[in-house]
């Protein structure tokens, strides 16, 4: 049986490149190159994350570097003028950090991702304290459970629970949940497809359902 993925701890890099408010630029470039990563918290004290900084911090220092911006420049790229003569992690850093705590559910944390426009969070006690780091391809693993896990959590979640008593089987091939067989209430048929979409690797839901004494009654989620 493959591993189950639910909230964020499950999938974050719990080893992870992070320098402190003090870093030099030169220091911040060769961390990045080094690890090669595109972003790194910026921590303070005991491992407390205050900021991050990612190489889109770091560009304005070349793009202005050899340009003289006239004044409608000046004020329309304030922030990357200023990022531009930094020299520290505090001056780079963006800040407050966008952070996700370990229980969060892996919707909760893509939501996070898309709405900021980030691609990795750092992940934080209830301190602010760095625990780890989850990026969008740590949230994707969710897609790598195998089928017939997928196939056993539906039967137990979706079939047990909400269709008790009804004749249906359930299929999964390449995470694609297909719902069929009779039920007596086909009013639930909607339900049971939401239930089904909502656990972890599911791909898509197509339900082929017929009402005992009725019609058949399809529905592809």
């Amino acid at each position: 049986m493959s591993e189950t993925f639910h909230v964020v701890s499950d999938v974050m890099t719990r080893t992870v490149v992070a320098v402190g408010r003090e870093a030099s630029f030169k220091e911040l470039v060769q961390t990045l190159g080094q690890w090669r990563v595109s972003a790194m918290p910026v921590l303070e004290g005991e491992g407390r994350v205050i900021g991050v900084v990612s190489e889109a911090d770091l560009l304005p220092k070349e793009e202005f570097r050899d340009s003289d911006p006239d004044r409608f420049q000046q004020l329309r790229r304030l922030p990357d003028l200023a990022k531009a003569g930094a020299l520290t992690a505090e001056e780079l850093m963006s800040s407050p950090a966008v952070t996700v705590h370990p229980d969060a559910t892996l919707a909760e944390a893509a939501r996070i991702m898309a709405v900021r426009g980030v691609k990795r969070l750092p992940v934080v006690d209830a301190e602010g304290k760095l625990l780890g780091i989850v990026s969008r391809g740590d949230l994707l693993k969710v897609f790598l459970r195998s089928d017939q896990d997928i196939e056993e959590e539906v039967r137990r979640t979706v079939v047990s629970d909400v269709l008790p008593g009804s004749s249906v089987h359930v299929h999964v091939r390449d995470g694609v949940v297909t719902l069929g067989g009779q039920l007596h209430d086909t009013a639930l048929i909607p339900v049971a497809a939401r239930l089904a979409r909502a656990v972890e690797g599911v791909v898509d839901v197509e339900c082929h359902f017929r009402g005992v004494g009725r019609d058949e009654a399809e529905h592809t989620a």
